[in-house]
């Protein structure tokens, strides 16, 4: 089946007392950050049209896996970087270098998942941003792209 599905799935049927927020994400409108799609769960976080707003103070996880797809190779190698803000500054970021030409066939599809464990406070703001959007895959797997946010004790 679809793994995000089952993810969301299994983070509905739990019982939570803590803050969770599991939203899909998508291609920007006007800049590098990516919209969230209201579908999924959103549990005393606010979830905004670009980022997900903490209520209460504490340890959170910050989980993104996006899908890429690259139609065609250039002659050069892409860098693809994406970056997990804690308002508007990056907190992490993953940089990977893909579709060189000699490792390239006329469609390439890669996935990349990213964790990150940081101490929150209240307002603040957790969004994505990706230096390439153009090759975020929201059309094969729109589901399958996701930026989720869990509270710790």
């Amino acid at each position: 089946g679809n793994t995000s599905e089952d993810y969301l799935r299994i983070l509905l049927n739990v019982p939570a007392t803590r803050a969770a927020a599991y939203m899909r994400v998508s291609n920007p409108v006007n800049s590098s950050k990516l919209s969230l799609v209201k579908k999924g769960i959103c549990e005393d976080i606010d979830c905004k049209s670009e980022e997900l707003v903490i209520r209460e103070q504490g340890l959170y996880l910050i989980f993104c896996h996006l899908n890429f797809r690259f139609p065609g190779c250039s002659s050069s190698p892409i860098d693809l970087k994406i970056e997990l803000l804690v308002n508007d500054k990056v907190n992490r970021q993953t940089l990977s270098t893909w579709c060189a030409s000699e490792t390239c066939q006329e469609k390439t599809f890669k996935t990349l998942f990213q964790l990150h464990l940081t101490h929150l406070s209240a307002r603040d703001r957790i969004s994505v941003k990706l230096n390439h959007p153009q090759f975020l895959n929201d059309i094969s797997l729109p589901n399958d792209n996701v930026l989720g946010v869990l509270r710790y004790n």
